[in-house]
């Protein structure tokens, strides 16, 4: 009986944390190209160097808000491809899905840099991270269900990685929804939880 093509494609593991990792440099260094340092016509003297430094934090801090955030997906991807035996064709499209919105946070950031006192621009954001996490958790959803982890990966692994997706994307809503009340309200609250699962990621260690 004949081999069908969807059985053996994209069974590489190694070749998608490859493309992963380059994607996910390539992204996180976009990132910076939209901070700009202030127009040599516009200052004069220490004091406006200062003050029109001081013009470019909403944009530092989307930056930062950003790149804490790709390194918190990367992070996760990888400690998913860490536990695959193997891949397949749909798991590696379910992961170019992820790398995406990857590539879409760039965008999502200047957007939000730019228009950080609009409602739009903060859900535009939030829907990027929500993107992120949904075809994170559809992957490592897909890769358990089709038996595609180690033999030796702990029995409460697979529980713990959705349960930790789920509540980030949670705490991710409703740091969107304080939009309602203030942008900046709702930018900070982001900010804290990205803060939180980069330093303190409360994640247990399985024995």
């Amino acid at each position: 009986m004949p081999t069908s093509y969807n059985h053996v494609a994209g069974n590489s593991v190694e070749r998608l944390a490859a493309l992963s990792d380059g994607i996910f440099g390539v992204g996180m260094t976009l990132l910076v190209l939209d901070l700009r340092t202030p127009a040599l016509e516009v200052v004069h003297g220490e004091h406006g160097l200062v003050s029109a430094l001081g013009g470019t934090l909403p944009q530092f801090t989307m930056y930062l808000m950003s790149f804490i955030a790709l390194g918190i997906f990367w992070v996760g991807q990888q400690t998913q491809m860490n536990h695959l035996e193997r891949s397949d064709r749909h798991l590696t499209w379910i992961n170019l899905a992820f790398l995406f919105a990857v590539t879409l946070m760039p965008f999502s950031t200047k957007l939000l840099a730019e228009f950080y006192a609009y409602r739009t621009a903060v859900l535009a954001y939030w829907l990027n991270l929500l993107l992120l996490g949904a075809f994170l958790y559809a992957s490592w959803g897909y890769a358990f269900r089709r038996g595609l982890l180690k033999a030796d990966t702990p029995r409460e692994v697979p529980a713990a990685v959705c349960r930790r997706i789920i509540i980030a994307q949670s705490l991710y809503a409703a740091g969107a929804l304080l939009c309602l009340v203030d942008t900046r309200l709702s930018i900070g609250a982001i900010v804290l939880v990205q803060l939180n699962y980069a330093i303190a990621p409360g994640f247990r260690p399985v024995r």
